[in-house]
Formats: C-alpha cells, structure tokens, sequence
C-alpha cells in the first residue's frame, strides 16, 4: 500500500502513525537493543508498515491484480498496484472513514510536520514536497495519479515506463476496484488486530 493506506490504517495515534508513515526509509531488523530509546508506539508503527507490506504482497486479489498490470508494468507492477490502491481509498475515502479527504489529509499533514523530528533524513525532502504539492488529495483524481506516475517515473531510469501506467487504471479501473473492495476491508480488520495484539501494556 501507499502513503494514504499506510496512515489510515495507523488509527488515531500519531506515533503509530509516524512509524507506519516512515516505514520504507527505516531498514534493518528492529531488535530491542536498537529501539531501546524509540518511543514504543513510533516501533509499533514501524512493524505495522511491515506487517501490511506482507499481508498485501501476499494477499490472492492482489497478486491476481499484479499479474494485470504486470502486461504493461513488468517488476513495476508492484509498485503500480500500491499507488492504483491509494487512488481507490482516495476516490472513496467516504467508505472508509467520517472526514472528508481533505480535512483528513491536512489534519495529517500538521501531524507530519509537528513530529517532523521522527522522519528520517533522507525521507525529508520528499515529505516537504508532498505537503505542500498536497499530494494524498491529488490521489483522488485520475490527473492526480498521473501526476504521481509522471513524478516517479523521473526518479531513475528503470522507473521510465511507469509514466504511462495511469491509461491502464483508466482503461481497467472496474477490474482493479473489484481486486481492491475483495483486498481492502481484510487489509483494514488485520491491521487493527495487529495494532491490538501488539501494543505495549
């Protein structure tokens, strides 16, 4: 899943929030000696991420959903189904949560950038601009994820073809729906369950 999915799942706490938010740039195992000092939710955020990582890129829908966009993606596929996934969240963000996308989104945002110590460096820049080119809002759109495509596409030379994986959504969006509202709610019951199951006591 993308940075939209990441942070509803997290719930209403903003350290699980900011763990699950930062989880691609945090690497290595994270054994007690080294988040001896972390604050107990910021780690809880962090397996989380991992946690939906693995749950989604083995989940049957998905990789039924991978292998679709696979024709056209290749290995992006992958990456492809996170962003496609966020778009539908976007779309429908209603379904899924009392606040319009909008207000959500902001509110996050100030979250971020209050707890913006907890980002890791090379993340920064990255975040400043997604705040301020509102980036998660612009997932509701297809022009939005076309945007999305064409910025990532930019980034290194083996991500070129993704700037055209937008006309698949488009040309496909039923199918893919359907892969996300069979995927998604399962998504969001095992990683409340797992937010449960592992907060300290």
């Amino acid at each position: 899943m993308n940075f939209l999915a990441h942070i509803l799942l997290s719930g209403e706490s903003e350290g699980i929030m900011m763990g699950n938010y930062v989880g691609d740039f945090v690497k290595g195992r994270l054994t007690p000696e080294k988040t001896a000092n972390w604050n107990p939710e910021y780690v809880l955020g962090l397996k989380l991420h991992r946690f939906i990582d693995s749950f989604t890129d083995t989940h049957p829908e998905v990789l039924n959903a991978k292998q679709r966009a696979a024709r056209t993606q290749g290995k992006l596929a992958g990456i492809v189904m996170d962003i496609y996934f966020d778009y539908f969240l976007a779309k429908h963000f209603g379904d899924y949560h009392p606040e319009p996308l909008r207000v959500y989104v902001h509110s996050k945002y100030s979250e971020i950038e209050k707890n913006e110590y907890l980002i890791p460096e090379s993340m920064i820049p990255m975040v400043r601009s997604m705040i301020r080119q509102d980036w998660l809002t612009g997932y509701a759109t297809l022009e939005g994820i076309d945007t999305t495509f064409n910025r990532l596409s930019r980034r290194a030379d083996y991500l070129y073809p993704i700037k055209f994986a937008a006309k698949d959504l488009e040309e496909n969006e039923a199918f893919y729906y359907g892969k996300f509202l069979a995927f998604f709610p399962e998504l969001q019951a095992n990683a409340a369950k797992f937010i449960v199951d592992n907060a300290t006591r």
